[in-house]
């Protein structure tokens, strides 16, 4: 190895993680330990996302291998990107290199990984050894060992989570000042204004801008360059006669959200929050509005991530829908709400729920794979536990005239080795945030109850 470089031991979660995670670290060496590889081998079995992670781990070391013939394994193998694959090619590659020797240790992998690290380490005292796991107690005993070890990190979307893109933004109390060049019009019923952004004025398609006090506007983007900014002025569903299914904004995020989810623009959006703050209801509301009133689009497909994610859910007896059902508490509490009319009594409560049911779909995230909606409303719950492979999979989905909203709460992750920075859900947000056929808002606050809000603040 050469002097200077840096030796990445990978831990076997990381390629079941990230396949790609081998050409991740650009000049510096790759290590595996052959523990590792029997890790991989009992992994692969099954369709599951982990089952066709570890697959394709085994697949790039195969390659490799075979790229490499010729050249003695004890020197390592050269780590050339495979072909297909959009990564960053470095100027020098590292080299890919084996456990070669038996560990000292028997029983738990995680202690003869670490037997397989400290010997290499021995082996190359002029290089720094490093062990890459998500496993955070393997990397609690990496430290005690003295074994420099970290967390892999390359799929992280941003590096702290308090800067992830919003979706709105307050204007200064003089904008209207600042451009006395605005540019105002009305077109079709709606008023538009185009403006020229200063430089403190960083705006995305589709954010929405609102100037709060006593003569209030609130805006949103709907294109960007350098010389001008074009914005619309939003609808007031805060009013009941702008209502929504019958849904009226609560707050200026939800008025927001709901503009974003009644435009037929924009085709990806992406709702935050913690619980209680309406993503569900809204997103119903809007889809049953767009399909019910408008048939816009033909039925409502929703699915959700089950924890344990992509796993089997043979164990609940019936059809796919029925499988689901258990998990789809959000989505009946909610029906509830929406039905909930006065007239018609229970008669006529009976045959809304029968009839909305009929438009509403339930599908397990594991049947996705190769499916394309055509001209459905698709609503992803719980999207906070999602990967950014598996939101890359869902979103692909779509075809033509199908709008795709994603719902969740960050603080709520439930699935193993993500963070609020690796999760699928903040990864589209920071990806999409350019798109401007794509939006996002964070709501902050909760209307549920008083009891809930006080809650969620104290506990």
């Amino acid at each position: 190895m050469t002097q200077g470089k840096r030796i990445y031991a990978l831990d076997t979660n990381v390629l079941l993680h990230d396949p790609t995670a081998l050409f991740r670290f650009e000049e510096h060496d790759v290590y595996i330990p052959m523990t590792v590889l029997e890790e991989l081998d009992e992994k692969k079995k099954g369709g599951s996302e982990v089952a066709r992670n570890a697959r394709q781990a085994s697949r790039f070391l195969n390659e490799l291998i075979e790229h490499g013939n010729g050249h003695s394994i004890a020197d390592g193998l050269e780590l050339i990107n495979p072909q297909g694959l959009n990564l960053r090619r470095a100027e020098k590659v590292g080299r890919l290199h084996f456990q070669q020797r038996a560990t000292r240790t028997s029983g738990k992998a995680d202690n003869q990984i670490l037997d397989a690290v400290l010997d290499v380490r021995e082996q190359h005292a002029d290089a720094r050894v490093v062990l890459v796991t998500k496993d955070i107690n393997l990397r609690i005993k990496a430290t005690i060992f003295g074994i420099a070890a970290e967390d892999y990190e390359n799929d992280r979307a941003l590096d702290d989570f308090s800067l992830l893109f919003t979706g709105s933004a307050e204007l200064a109390e003089d904008f209207w000042d600042r451009h006395p060049g605005l540019r105002s019009w009305t077109e079709q019923g709606r008023t538009w204004y185009e403006v020229k952004p200063e430089k403190d004025e960083q705006w995305y398609p589709n954010q929405c801008l609102y100037l709060p006090g006593e003569n209030s506007v609130e805006m949103r983007v709907i294109s960007v360059t350098e010389d001008a900014a074009r914005m619309v002025l939003l609808d007031d569903h805060t009013h009941a006669n702008h209502s929504v299914w019958g849904i009226a904004a609560r707050n200026r995020e939800q008025n927001f959200a709901l503009n974003v989810l009644m435009d037929p623009e924009i085709d990806f959006v992406t709702l935050l929050g913690n619980a209680g703050t309406g993503k569900t209801l809204m997103t119903l509301a809007a889809g049953l509005a767009q399909v019910m009133d408008q048939q816009r689009y033909r039925e409502i497909i929703m699915t959700r991530a089950t924890v344990s994610v992509g796993e089997d859910i043979g164990f609940l007896p019936g059809t796919e829908e029925e499988k689901m059902t258990p998990w789809m508490g959000a989505l009946t509490d909610n029906l509830e709400v929406l039905t909930d009319s006065e007239d018609g009594g229970s008669w006529g409560r009976a045959a809304t729920n029968d009839l909305l049911a009929s438009r509403i779909k339930i599908r397990s995230l594991n049947f996705m794979r190769g499916r394309t909606f055509l001209n459905r409303y698709v609503i992803i719950d719980e999207a906070q536990n999602l990967t950014s492979k598996q939101m890359k999979t869902l979103v692909t989905r779509a075809g033509p005239g199908t709008k795709i909203v994603c719902l969740g709460n960050v603080e709520q992750i439930d699935t193993p080795y993500l963070t609020e920075t690796t999760s699928g859900l903040t990864y589209a947000v920071d990806r999409f945030k350019d798109w401007p056929h794509s939006a996002h808002i964070t709501l902050r606050r909760g209307e549920r109850s008083r009891l809930a809000d006080f809650a969620a603040e104290a506990l």
